[in-house]
Order: structure tokens, then sequence, then C-alpha cells
């Protein structure tokens, strides 16, 4: 099992910094993290995460590109194939892409037009063509959500086709991901619900007639340096009423390695580790985080 360890950047806003973020994308390439993740949120500051990505990918040779994640519904499913074998094409292979419903916002899905009762059936279609689009010469499809006849997506991308990978934890999400996903990377959990949660990807995959390779196991982990922030411990409460903060948020470079290792312990091999609060000084964060996790990798 290979153990990886990639770094996530959400939303934040210094990632529309060139400035700020080219010596940060720098950093990670030197220190050797396996992969880059940005978010997509239209109303936070970041940038959109394939513009963002790729920016990273021309500064950089060796690190992976990941989002976590892109909203699928109400996005042209052609378009949406079109970008990411474009990136996939530039950066040599190194795309990660995941893909999700998008929040839970109605402002949100405002903005990409689509109501909250059709986002599934609209992901299910729309998942299915985009790697149609980056597999066949022409895609011909006449669907509840989406219509083509004939259409043909270029370049196709590097990977033939790049692995999907899908978050979420209620088992709607979890069964989809058996069905459709490449790779399962949940966010805001712990060991033993990410370890039930693999399982019953891998029974709907078995149903379905695939089979999901085992080290597409990921986790999202959100880490702070001291205690929570009074926000953070309100958005922990109110998924996990009665947990401890701990089982979430590790405190520290030496609590966040041993939930690395908790994680390792059930299966998980592939990780990205997101800062919850803007360290002072982005080098020598991601300096400590190497020193302390990268180790683990094999």
């Amino acid at each position: 099992m290979k153990v990886r360890v990639g770094f996530g950047l959400g939303t934040r806003g210094m990632t529309a910094s060139d400035t700020r973020f080219g010596p940060l994308v720098d950093d990670l390439e030197r220190l050797g993290f396996d992969s880059l993740w940005l978010s997509e949120r239209i109303s936070h500051a970041g940038p959109d995460p394939l513009v963002g990505l790729a920016f990273a990918a021309g500064r950089t040779t060796n690190i992976k590109l990941g989002t976590s994640v892109m909203v699928l519904p109400g996005r042209s499913p052609a378009t949406v194939a079109k970008g990411w074998a474009s990136l996939d094409r530039l950066s040599n292979g190194r795309t990660l892409p995941a893909f999700g419903l998008g929040l839970r916002d109605a402002r949100e899905q405002q903005a990409f037009g689509v109501e909250r009762k059709e986002r599934a059936a609209r992901f299910d279609e729309a998942l299915g063509l985009v790697r149609r689009f980056w597999l066949e010469p022409e895609v011909t499809h006449e669907g509840e959500w989406y219509r083509y006849d004939g259409v043909r997506v270029e370049p196709k991308p590097v990977q033939q086709p790049p692995d999907v990978w899908l978050g979420g934890r209620s088992d709607a999400e979890l069964r989809r991901c058996g069905r459709a996903g490449d790779g399962w990377l949940p966010s805001f959990t712990t060991p033993d619900l990410a370890a039930a949660g693999w399982k019953l990807i891998n029974e709907a995959a078995a149903e379905a007639g695939r089979e999901i390779d085992d080290e597409h196991f990921g986790v999202l982990i959100p880490y702070v340096r001291t205690e929570p922030a009074p926000e953070l411990l309100e958005l922990f409460r109110a998924r996990f009423p009665d947990a401890d903060p701990g089982d979430i948020f590790p405190v520290g470079t030496a609590a966040l390695r041993e939930m690395l290792e908790r994680f390792i312990e059930v299966g998980a091999s592939k990780f990205v580790v997101v800062p919850a609060e803007e360290p002072a000084d982005w080098t020598a964060e991601l300096e400590d985080l190497a020193a302390a996790l990268l180790p683990l990798e094999n």
C-alpha cells in the first residue's frame, strides 16, 4: 500500500494572489508533497479550482493536481471534460479530478442554476458523460438532462481515463461512490466511520460489477495548531454532537501524524491535510508538516 500525503488549501483567498500562491506551490514541489487540492465556492475569494491548478501545473513537474471538490451539476459535461483533459495533457497526466454535488447552500446552488432536488440525478448523468467524452471519439446521448448528437471533445487526457474521486458520508453518497467512483475522499470523519464507509462503498461496487483499487481510499483531514476557533467548533458540533473535537481536528503536528497512522491502520493510504487556520509563515508550516508526515510514505 502506497501512502501518499497531499496538501489542501480549500478556497483560501491567498490562492488568488500569484505573489503568495506561487511560492507556496513551489514549496510543495520542493518538499515532496504528493498533491495539491483546491476547492470550489462561487462566493469565496479563491479562484476557480481548475484555473488555480493550471497555474500550479505551470510551476511544477511532479505534484499531482486535485479538486476537493469541483461542483458538477449545472455544468456542461462536455466543457468539464474538455477542461480536465486539457489540464491533464498540459501537466503530463497529473490530474486528480474530484467531483461533488455542491454545498447545501441556496446561494451557491443559485449560482449553478440547479434546484437542490435535481442535483443527484444531474450529477449521475453528467459523470458518466464526462468519462465518455474522455474515452470515446464521439458521444451520442439522450438522457433526462443532457442531449448530444455526435459531439466530439478534444484533446483526450493522457490518463485513459483519469480516476474520479468522490466524497460524501451518507449511505446514498457512499453507494454512488461504489457505483461510479474510482476513489473516495471523505472529510470530517473518524477512522472508524471511514472504515465503515469504505466497506459500504466496496459492497456497492461489487453489486454493480465493479472493483475499486484498494489504494484509492483517501481522507481529507483538517488540523489546527492550537484549540479550534469557535466557528470550527460550531461546525463540528453540528455534525458530531456527541463526539470529541480532537477526533476530527487534530491539534498540532504530532496529533496530526497520529491521526494519519490511525487511518492507515484501517486501510486508508491517500491523505489531504488542510490547515483550518492560516499560518503566519507558510514555508515554515510546510517544512514542519513535511518533516512529520512525509516519512509515512513508502
